[in-house]
């Protein structure tokens, strides 16, 4: 059965069946559900069939899209309602999330529309409630045991356990904690099953931002309050006539069986608006998207088209990240669009790189233009990078997304064959102590005036250019500060938990390392997430008394936050922007 058969399973349905299980049933919910996955199943209408065995159907009903009552899914097996099954399927499924800050490439459970927004008043300086401090600690309970476990670790129950402490921040009017800890709960799934979207440090990113979250809610007031508690939903603001030329189009494909297309365009003014079509899919929807038509006003232009084209739209409603709404007053017609290299779209990459990084280090779009020179190749842990020279810095490109239904790895191969080319590309920024991007879409390298969307267009040998100059060598890397040290402590205790942490030879010297070259700091959190990990006090009678989570959880929270600030501020230094930064904070 493949998984996106499945329809989303609300947070609290999948805690309450869990729930119900006895203390044997829970022991053999991991396995339950690989056997459950491997048998076949069908759709009708609303309706996923699963057959348990050869007499015997599991049925998920979602008419809305969802399955949000635990008696929508049902068992016809001898133990029913109190059966393994039931609990195994909605583990297996994605979970439905109603998410408030949803971005372009992190699609909202619901398709996308007019939605009433719920702010929090900014404006007041009230406390949190008795409620909403007792769903913050409990998300972090449940997020900390996730951290002990690790992902390795942190099977179908500790999922449970932190998906039912979401529902209840959400019930406690904490809708950004509770969309916080599902992204923990999707990301550990993720982990678990080797998805081609899962990276470790999107995980690392989860776990810090839930933990941080919990831990800042209860000293919180007034503005930082109402950040932390979030809203339902983003608002839809009317934006009268836009005038838009297509950018680019980007498949989506995400860990929470969502998928789809985005296609970005700007205004004259080089304002960045988004077009998406989203919804639960796998890869054929994510590769499929492009060819259908978007849905705004009555155009009838595919994403493919209007990443070229253009689009006159009156009655816009844009949200604050600028995506573009679909309301029924909307209205769109095609309309001429521009080339990168001229006017609007010109002005984008006019702006100088040290300023793009700064607006995306300072929680901007995160996108980048870029004027490079194609240099080949440099192999690195995690796959190979193409490597270009840009205002005479070498950037290193990476793959958007690893999924081989996308051809992003293809076209990067080939055009590292262009060595020596000078394109136009835009990508987005990887922060880290190099400079690094994630490529999604460039010129064409032999055919001027083209683009390609390197996550949905292929490109092949017969495109590359005949001949290419030999480009400059690019420039050596400078050595990387050793916050590689602490980074991959951090990055272990995601990954395998505290136990990975607590062995004796685990990192010992790396503290004096890193003390050694002025990061005291940084020596000092290390040491101290070592030493809570390796703290198992024994009773009277020589047993191991329940861990610390708490402590080890603060510990690794302090590492974590530190190692993305500094790596905030080493990106900023690599690519030049440490002006702008240091002008944007004041």
């Amino acid at each position: 059965m493949s998984q996106d058969l499945l329809p989303p399973v609300a947070p609290s349905v999948t805690a309450e069946l869990v729930e119900a299980l006895s203390p044997r049933l829970r022991k053999r919910l991991d396995a339950g559900i690989a056997k459950l996955t491997a048998r076949p199943a069908v759709r009708e209408g609303d309706t996923v069939r699963v057959a348990v065995d050869d007499d015997t159907d599991l049925e998920l009903h979602a008419p809305g899209g969802a399955v949000t009552s635990a008696d929508a899914i049902r068992c016809g097996c001898l133990l029913a309602p109190g059966c393994l099954h039931r609990a195994a399927a909605a583990s297996a499924a994605p979970v439905a999330e109603d998410t408030p800050d949803s971005t372009p490439d992190s699609p909202p459970a619901q398709p996308e529309g007019e939605g009433t927004s719920q702010p929090s008043p900014a404006e007041t300086t009230e406390t949190a409630d008795p409620a909403q401090l007792a769903a913050a600690r409990a998300v972090y309970d449940a997020a900390a045991a996730v951290l002990e476990a690790g992902a390795d670790g942190s099977g179908a129950v500790l999922q449970a356990e932190l998906l039912r402490a979401a529902h209840t921040a959400r019930l406690a009017g904490l809708p950004r904690v509770a969309a916080a800890a599902v992204s923990v709960v999707n990301g550990v799934r993720a982990a678990r099953s080797a998805h081609p979207a899962h990276r470790l440090p999107d995980l690392v990113e989860a776990l810090r931002t839930v933990l941080g979250m919990a831990h800042r809610l209860p000293c919180a007031t007034g503005p930082d309050l109402a950040e932390l508690r979030g809203g339902v939903r983003r608002p839809y603001t009317p934006d009268g006539s836009l005038r838009l030329y297509g950018l680019f189009s980007e498949p989506v494909l995400t860990t929470t069986g969502y998928a789809g297309a985005v296609t970005w365009t700007a205004d004259a003014g080089g304002r960045l608006y988004t077009v998406s079509d989203v919804a639960p899919g796998g890869p054929g929807r994510a590769t499929g998207a492009a060819d259908r038509a978007v849905r705004i006003g009555d155009t009838a232009l595919t994403h493919r088209e209007l990443s070229r084209a253009g689009l006159a739209v009156s009655g816009a409603t844009v949200s604050p990240t600028g995506r573009l709404g679909a309301g029924a007053a909307v209205r769109a017609v095609r309309a001429s669009g521009a080339a990168w290299s001229a006017e609007p779209l010109d002005r984008l990459w006019a702006v100088p790189v040290a300023a793009q990084v700064a607006r995306a280090l300072g929680g901007g779009h995160g996108l980048l233009f870029l004027d490079v020179t194609l240099a080949g190749t440099v192999r690195e842990a995690t796959g190979d990078r193409l490597l270009a020279d840009c205002e005479g810095r070498t950037v290193r490109l990476a793959v958007a997304h690893d999924d081989p239904a996308l051809p992003y790895r293809d076209n990067l191969r080939l055009l590292a064959a262009a060595r020596g080319s000078r394109l136009r590309v835009v990508a987005r920024l990887s922060p880290g102590p190099l400079p690094r991007a994630l490529l999604l879409a460039a010129e064409h390298p032999a055919r001027a005036g083209d683009r390609v969307d390197l996550g949905l267009d292929r490109l092949q040998h017969a495109d590359l250019p005949t001949s290419t100059a030999a480009p400059a060598a690019p420039a050596p890397p400078r050595d990387e500060a050793p916050l590689h040290l602490l980074r991959r402590r951090v990055h272990q205790a995601v990954s395998g938990g505290r136990r990975v942490l607590g062995f004796p030879d685990s990192g010992a010297g790396d503290g004096g390392r890193l003390r050694r070259v002025g990061l005291a700091t940084a020596g000092d959190l290390l040491g101290e997430l070592r030493a809570a990990a390796a703290d198992r006090s024994r009773d009277a009678f020589g047993r191991l008394l329940p861990a610390d989570t708490g402590r080890f959880a603060g510990a690794w929270l302090a590492a974590a936050v530190y190692t993305g600030e500094v790596e905030r501020a080493l990106c900023a230094a690599a690519w030049g922007a440490d002006a702008e930064v240091m002008a944007a904070s004041r």
